[in-house]
């Protein structure tokens, strides 16, 4: 049986692209919420699916190491071949062809060696972790106009904003709902077993791609994932998948990336399930709306414990209005990648990462947050509150947006 790579065990199978980690640091990045798909198979090795292929990845001081694995059992369905993220899909359908003939008989799981294949690679891996914008620019942009944020960068540097896969991020963002993120994880993990293709099997663990649109659709999901424990949520993701097929095609989710954050986020607030909160998580983390900042309670509670907003006025929930005057706050301090300065504070509050504050080699061992129970990307949390609907009409302009490096 394949086991999960490791760069001890010799770098021979594995590929590298430098990167600094400043600018990219897996093992936040990978662990505040974002994605539910990633996990630490050995120290510092972060082992996950994304663009249809199992990768493990890990990083010394200036360099990404990627290892990616093959396997027999590759989907050849075309409904998944299209949503390679950030690949066009001409060029996943060449990449599909010459993955044939790239694994040896008595291989379960190897890396893809073929230069073409390289390429392409790291061009996913590039487009994912949206390496072309200059992370350590921003946190000297947003220092200079936030001494509190300042003095979290010092600690929590690295902290980027993923570039999803829009169906991935849509039905896991919709399973968030009063939730936790260990809960998330395992039932993204139990979809995409129930519905997804097989793709490798590595030591005890399995892997699957994310599940098709035309999948999640069938009449027959929503009864199989209740079985499966969604509850309500399992109505949510069949009816979703549904509505969109059948109203604005394959193609929908990916467009959106092209459209205006607004229109984007009440386009997506039109699918059931998806409120003010789940769209701007999406609009984030997959659609390139940078200036997207979703609005939770725990997002709530830093503002007002951290910046002072909105003290003493009394509000006890979250309304249209706050999701607009507290969204419009955020992206008047912090400018158009807003959503990116918050993800880096939320992950500064979760409880997992307080121990990093007290470490003596760090300049900052000041008692910041108090953090949450579990943990929510920038966007979403441990405990996920049920969202409320709502239309937020503050543009802040189009997020600065750039074709190459795009954001999430």
């Amino acid at each position: 049986m394949a086991k999960h790579a490791v760069l001890s065990s010799g770098a021979k199978m594995w590929r590298s692209l430098a990167c600094a980690k400043s600018e990219l640091l897996l093992d936040l990045t990978l662990a505040c919420g974002q994605s539910f798909r990633w996990r630490e198979t050995a120290e510092g090795h972060w082992t996950g699916v994304m663009g249809g292929r199992v990768w493990t990845l890990t990083q010394t001081d200036d360099t990404l190491w990627y290892h990616v694995y093959r396997s027999q059992s590759m989907p050849e369905d075309g409904s998944d071949r299209k949503r390679r993220a950030g690949v066009s899909l001409q060029m996943e359908n060449k990449s599909e062809k010459r993955f044939k003939g790239v694994l040896k008989k008595e291989e379960e799981a190897v890396a893809v060696t073929s230069v073409q294949d390289t390429e392409e690679e790291e061009e996913m891996l590039r487009d994912y972790f949206q390496l072309n914008v200059k992370l350590g620019d921003l946190y000297k942009e947003w220092g200079a106009a936030d001494p509190h944020f300042k003095r979290i960068a010092d600690i929590f540097t690295g902290v980027r904003m993923l570039r999803q896969d829009p169906t991935e991020c849509l039905f896991s963002f919709i399973c968030t709902s009063n939730n936790h993120i260990s809960r998330i994880q395992g039932m993204v993990e139990r979809l995409c077993q129930a519905l997804g293709a097989p793709l490798c099997q590595l030591d005890e663990a399995s892997y699957y791609n994310f599940p098709s649109l035309s999948a999640l659709a069938d009449n027959s999901v929503e009864a199989r994932l209740r079985d499966l424990g969604f509850g309500y949520r399992a109505r949510f993701l069949q009816q979703s998948a549904k509505q969109i097929l059948d109203t604005h095609g394959l193609q929908w989710l990916d467009g959106l990336r092209s459209v205006p954050y607004l229109l984007a986020r009440d386009a997506l607030r039109t699918l059931p399930g998806v409120g003010t909160k789940v769209a701007d998580c999406v609009c984030l983390m997959s659609l390139d709306k940078a200036e997207a900042v979703p609005i939770d309670t725990h997002v709530w509670q830093i503002a007002k414990r951290d910046y002072n907003y909105g003290s003493g006025n009394g509000q006890k929930s979250i309304t249209d209005k706050l999701h607009r005057d507290l969204g419009d706050f955020f992206r008047k301090l912090w400018g158009p990648y807003a959503g990116w300065a918050q993800s880096v504070l939320f992950c500064a509050d979760l409880k997992k990462f307080q121990k990093l504050k007290e470490m003596p080699h760090l300049k900052e061992p000041k008692k910041e947050e108090d953090g949450e129970e579990e943990i929510r990307p920038v966007s979403k949390k441990a405990k996920i509150k049920k969202e409320e609907n709502g239309t937020v009409k503050n543009t802040k302009t189009k997020s600065a947006r750039h074709k190459n490096a795009k954001t999430s």
